[in-house]
């Protein structure tokens, strides 16, 4: 047999053919077939020997995309378990009630969303009904990442369950009052039911891969059996298109995570219009998803195609259906009859003669409303599926009807996501196509009511009863408070008493003491180091073959360093989370390893390490889903300042993640200078997040990558080091010490600057004869915080005097500020200040140099330093004005 002419070579042809005989009498057989029967019936013949081979569990490449089709026939549908015609009153009560909430907002312009719920109201009844396990139960229950838009849905069913009243319906996104419910999950808003903030999009499934790997992370480490615990993701096809949401397939997939389903609702259109206009984002997706190695259920076809897909013998139909963009499936959704006779069935003879067999009444059925999404059999069928799938993580692809039920005013419109209310007329065309007993009375004044079957109705006591079998309601958050013990003094010993001559940077200061912290008997298992695949750079390798590097495979080779002492150890129980090239990988695990103190009844401790400039600037969204979700950590940006890494150039010269850090009301931010001032800090960190009066904030400090001798810490600094500013020491102390009548200037500094002020004050006290003493800023953002609680309570008429006014009250001089960061970072304290305050700092674009000749550039050197406090001098008259000309001269300026 002769070989295709044009025919492209392929690996195959690299492999020996034990049976070139055997190989061409198949490849025969599949011509004779296209030759007899066409070339759609080997195609259909070659699809199906594929399947088969892939159930069977041969090696083979998997199918990237299968037939327009439900993956579930109905006659392989299980039993449904649950009394159907209950469960569709409890939904249709949900669907009203979430409906009336947002049109009764409306009045008041505070706006919410219909189209999505209603789309999606049978994806969520059917988990609540039968799968979703509660946290009553034993173990931690599952995590439920609801779909943002839908939260009106969600609400009306705890409406429904007794667990939020109609006075909270009605203050929906009205919350300033305090008895209202935010617009999205919120957990910070609403700590007792959302669990996960998901609306910002995209987060929630990356989020949502990473919870059901660290779920495995705490059962791999014996530190809790999370193994009934089940992630249940729910999305929107159209937030499939932000990068976060599939940047983690691959790792879910590698891992096996068969604790993870995501449900993506596909009602094809997002929030303009379609998903794919001129294409099919459920085959897009599949793709995708096989790709990555997931498995794969599509759900899109209700019971009324089946008579359709029974009549279809040749295939015609299953081609068709392939062929229409989304788009223009969305407009059948919307038009009468004879318009989808003449489009979609009119395309070929073989349709024709199908649809003339089909009646109007069918083909509005199917092509209105019959979608697998909106029959709890389906829904159920596909869920049953993905918990028995073993392996895998599970993609739902389910189709809907983007407003279903709300009438033909919604229904696939375009403008539905924006459409936030209904007109009385509607809302009882509503009523009767769900079959509610609301009278016409009840509409008072044009105004819509909420519905309620009673506390003691059928539904009520069903729906209780199912979530009673499961663990209790869901959604629910649930803090089962724990105190970790303070570790003892001893690990934190070494950084209080410095270093000696010993150079040591402030990043390894930090990983030294972790190193240390991690041996703690009592809290040691609990610290949960995270990094970016930078962990050589910030000194921690040494961690490698002490804690283990977590790969739930453990290690399956012998690692090419595994002769040396500090050599690449990965174990099942590994405690370092080694993320790869992925910040926004290591933040959401970093976010899920912070909250499973509630997730789990586990507190847990991570630190999170990355280079300072790839933390707030590229995952900030990030960093407020972590303050949002009340999550506790350490987060520590290394590397930091506009000059201390300055070979990297502009990108990696980070001078402003302390002012984005300072817009999150969550984040507590230092920018230490000396090792002793980590130790301080962190320590109370513990005490604050871990202790017996825990508070729900995380920790950023920005270390530094600069080798420098760390002093023994002064006594009686720890106030001053944890509210942001302490004198660590005076010009009287000096050597050569300014005369007692010198011209006076504090000097103030955060962490790698500080050692430039220092030698500015050795040049000022020597050159110039000006005494300067110098003091630590720790954090301005401590001190500005702190600063507005005092003018806060001041206009409730409490006298209170911010911090560093006090601190700073009586010290003779100007103040002059220096950073590694922009201006405004140390500016935010200025109006507090009481003396005269000015400040220097790295403003523009990085470069590449030396640090000295960066900081030259900048002017924020020690010689600089000395320039700037001669001229604030020099403007009050405490030294001659030519003494700014001569030191501009001396120092080359």
């Amino acid at each position: 047999m002769s070989d295709p002419v044009g025919k492209l070579p392929s690996e195959l042809d690299q492999l020996p053919d034990r049976d070139t005989e055997e190989t061409a009498e198949w490849a025969a057989s599949l011509d004779a077939v296209a030759k007899a029967a066409g070339t759609r019936r080997a195609e259909y013949l070659l699809r199906r020997t594929l399947q088969h081979a892939e159930a069977a569990g041969l090696a083979l490449p998997k199918l990237l995309e299968t037939d327009y089709v439900n993956t579930i026939p109905t006659s392989a549908e299980p039993e449904f378990p649950g009394d159907e015609e209950m469960e569709a009153r409890i939904t249709a009560w949900n669907r009203w009630n979430a409906a009336a909430m947002v049109t009764r907002g409306s009045k008041y312009g505070v706006g919410g969303h219909i189209a999505t719920f209603a789309s999606a109201a049978w994806l969520y009844e059917t988990g609540f009904q039968h799968f979703f396990r509660g946290k009553e139960a034993d173990g931690s229950g599952d995590q439920l990442y609801i779909q943002g838009h839908a939260s009106p849905g969600i609400y009306a069913r705890a409406f429904l369950d007794g667990r939020i009243s109609e006075q909270q319906l009605d203050n929906f996104r009205q919350e300033s009052g305090g008895n209202g419910l935010p617009s999205y999950p919120h957990p910070r808003r609403l700590p007792w039911l959302w669990e996960f903030p998901t609306v910002s999009m995209g987060l929630g499934p990356l989020s949502a891969i990473y919870q059901a790997r660290f779920n495995r992370y705490l059962q791999n480490r014996n530190i809790k059996d999370t193994s009934n615990s089940h992630v249940w993701a729910f999305l929107g096809d159209g937030e499939m298109d932000e990068p976060e949401s599939t940047a983690a397939l691959a790792l879910a997939s590698r891992e096996q995570l068969d604790n993870l389903t995501f449900v993506i609702n596909c009602n094809l259109q997002r929030l303009d219009g379609p998903v794919r206009a001129n294409f099919r984002v459920v085959q897009e997706l599949e793709a995708q998803f096989r790709g990555a190695g997931w498995n794969v259920i599509k759900t899109l076809w209700g019971s009324a195609w089946d008579e359709l897909f029974q009549l279809d013998t040749t295939g015609a139909l299953v081609r068709r259906i392939r062929e229409v963009p989304d788009a223009q499936f969305q407009t059948y959704a919307t038009r009468d009859v004879a318009y989808i006779r003449q489009h979609f069935f009119g395309a070929n003879a073989e349709l024709v003669q199908l649809a003339g067999v089909l009646s109007d009444a069918k083909i509005a059925e199917c092509f209105h409303t019959s979608r697998g999404g909106h029959e709890p059999r389906k829904v159920y069928a596909a869920y049953k599926a993905a918990l028995a799938h073993k392996g895998a993580p599970t993609v739902i692809l389910a189709q809907t009807v983007k407003g279903h039920t709300l009438g033909a005013g919604f229904e696939s419109k375009n403008a539905n996501h924006q459409m936030k209310k209904l007109t009385v007329d509607e809302f009882k065309d509503m009523r009767d196509l769900l079959g509610l007993p609301i009278p016409d009375s009840a509409f008072v004044d044009g105004k819509v009511p909420y519905g309620h079957p009673g506390a003691d109705s059928p539904e009520v006591r069903y729906l209780q009863e199912r979530r009673a079998a499961l663990g209790g309601p869901a959604p629910a958050r649930k803090v089962h408070h724990v105190a970790l013990p303070a570790p003892a003094d001893r690990s934190f010993a070494p950084l209080i008493k410095g270093s000696g001559k010993q150079e040591m940077a402030t990043t390894m200061a930090f990983v030294r003491l972790v190193k240390d912290l991690m041996r703690d008997k009592e809290t040691g298992k609990r610290w949960v180091p995270i990094v970016p695949d930078e962990a050589r750079t910030f000194g921690m390798e040494s961690l490698f073959p002490s804690a283990g590097i977590y790969s739930p495979l453990g290690q399956t080779y012998e690692p090419v360093d595994r002769d040396q002492l500090m050599y690449y150890k990965e174990a099942k129980d590994g405690q370092i989370l080694n993320e790869g090239i992925t910040e926004a990988g290591a933040m959401a695990d970093f976010i899920a390893a912070c909250t499973s103190y509630a997730t789990h009844g586990e507190p847990m401790i991570p630190f999170y390490i990355f280079y300072s400039m790839f933390g707030w600037q590229r995952t900030a969204d990030q960093m407020w889903q972590l303050a949002d979700q009340l999550g506790k950590g350490f987060i520590v940006g290394a590397t930091a300042g506009r000059t201390t890494l300055t070979g990297e150039g502009l990108q990696h010269a980070d001078g402003h993640s302390h002012l984005i850090a300072s817009t999150n009301p969550a984040s507590l931010n230092y920018d230490p200078a000396f090792a002793y001032e980590i130790a301080v800090i962190v320590k109370d960190g513990l005490k604050r997040m871990y202790g017996e009066n825990p508070e729900d904030v995380f920790y950023y400090l920005t270390v530094y990558n600069e080798p420098k001798v760390q002093p023994a810490m002064p006594e009686g600094v720890e106030e001053g080091i944890l509210k942001g500013l302490y004198r660590f020491n005076t010009a009287a102390a000096l050597e050569a010490a300014p005369a007692a009548d010198a011209p006076k200037i504090q000097l103030m500094a955060s962490g790698t600057a500080i050692h430039w002020v220092l030698e500015a004050q050795q040049l000022l006290a020597a050159d110039w004869n000006v005494a300067a003493d110098v003091w630590s800023a720790t954090s301005w953002g401590e001190l500005r915080r702190d600063a507005l609680e005092c003018d806060e309570a001041l206009l409730r008429g409490e006298e209170r005097t911010p911090y560093v006014t006090r601190v700073l009250e009586g010290a003779p001089g100007p103040v002059l500020a220096v950073s590694d960061w922009m201006r405004q970072v140390p500016d935010q304290i200025s109006q507090w200040v009481p003396q005269d305050y000015t400040s220097l700092g790295t403003d523009g674009f990085g470069l590449s140099d030396t640090r000295e000749g960066a900081r030259r550039h900048f002017g924020v050197d020690a010689q600089s330093i000395v320039l700037a406090a001669l001229a604030q001098l020099a403007r009050r008259g405490e030294v001659p004005a030519s003494a700014v000309k001569e030191a501009r001269e001396r120092y080359g300026l």
